[in-house]
């Protein structure tokens, strides 16, 4: 009976996510996964706790564990990859040891020049999927991202498809709290986060690229987020950048534009990063983010070149470098690396959704 109850929630949720990816964004009855409600919203005011806060957030329905990076082999070759796991709340009275009212799924990219490969894991449900507090462990199946000891740093990511693979430490950053003390607004109406990162992360170990094994060495970025809800039902999707400074490593800029459904930029947000982590927010009517250039990718337009304008320094040049990195995944979306110059000078990761 466990069963065929389990393979029955299977089945309906398989439908559900297949129904949200597949809709249009454009028609606001049919809302994306990202519109929908889920659990309680975040309020301002709540103070961050750690190690609780690396752990599981159950109130609210939406939650990620994120890491991007750009790599460099000691053979002079530059890789980026991209490791997340997302839970979803998917409340039930079924009662088993392995169902914890919560679904996971995992994805898994890497890229090398104009090649870019993305997997996915799920859907999990507990004890197949899994998230300790401390020591931290973020795991599905063998993909894994686990601190080395008691402490949360240094980390270790490691997973494993086909002829892919990484295997790497990342340690050595401070924690970065985004817009107030970890409180990220989202939408003019008061769709919001808590959202920290380790900006940072010095970054060495191995990976595997169709089939050829490279060291590598570099930067990468930690996000953690959860939230009820990020868009508004008239909102189609984002353009989100983690830029880290190329030369000292330890700069760094967070750039989070939602688009309407225009596509036009609706509401920003940014944090400047100091070296010691220290986050300055940027006020939503000091940024200004434009497209400049486009790709058309399987007839879609995504956008390959922007022009931000912040106070207080120079219009900073994003531009893409893997042209096709999308995520064509159960749930899909672009994440790939970029390239700052300007008034900000380094590499970095965006993800564009909703396009």
């Amino acid at each position: 009976m466990l069963k065929a109850s389990l393979l029955k929630l299977w089945f309906l949720l398989i439908t559900i996510l297949m129904l949200v990816a597949c809709q249009p964004a454009q028609q606001e009855s049919a809302p994306t996964a990202f519109q929908m409600a889920s659990g309680a919203a975040v309020k301002p005011g709540a103070k961050l706790v750690f190690p609780q806060d690396h752990g599981i957030h159950q109130a609210q329905g939406i939650e990620w564990w994120y890491i991007t990076a750009n790599l460099q082999s000691d053979t002079g070759e530059t890789f980026g990859v991209q490791w997340t796991l997302f839970r979803t709340l998917m409340p039930s009275t079924l009662a088993s040891t392995w169902w914890d009212n919560n679904i996971y799924f995992a994805h898994f990219a890497i890229q090398h020049q104009q090649t870019h490969v993305a997997f996915e894991r799920g859907l999990a449900r507990a004890n197949q999927a899994k998230v300790v507090t401390a020591p931290f462990t973020a795991a599905i199946d063998d993909w894994q991202l686990k601190s080395q000891g008691q402490a949360f740093l240094p980390l270790n990511l490691s997973a494993v498809e086909d002829n892919f693979a990484v295997n790497l430490t990342l340690g050595d950053s401070p924690m970065t709290l985004h817009g107030d003390n970890g409180y990220s607004q989202k939408t003019e109406s008061g769709h919001a986060s808590y959202y920290f990162s380790y900006p940072f992360l010095k970054v060495e170990g191995a990976i595997t690229f169709a089939g050829k094994e490279y060291q590598v060495t570099g930067n990468a970025w930690y996000d953690r987020e959860w939230s009820a809800s990020l868009l508004d039902k008239s909102q189609l999707g984002w353009d989100w950048f983690s830029l880290v400074d190329e030369a000292s490593g330890e700069q760094g800029l967070m750039l989070f534009c939602i688009r309407g459904s225009d596509q036009g930029y609706d509401y920003c947000s940014a944090t400047e990063i100091a070296p010691d982590g220290k986050a300055s927010a940027i006020a939503r009517e000091d940024i200004t983010l434009a497209v400049l250039e486009t790709v058309s990718l399987e007839g879609q337009k995504y956008p390959s070149k922007w022009r931000a304008s912040l106070p207080n320094r120079d219009d900073i040049i994003l531009e893409t470098i893997t042209k096709d990195s999308r995520n064509q995944l159960t749930i899909p979306y672009w994440e790939g690396r970029v390239k700052a110059s300007g008034g900000f000078n380094g590499l970095g990761y965006a993800e564009l959704v909703g396009y």
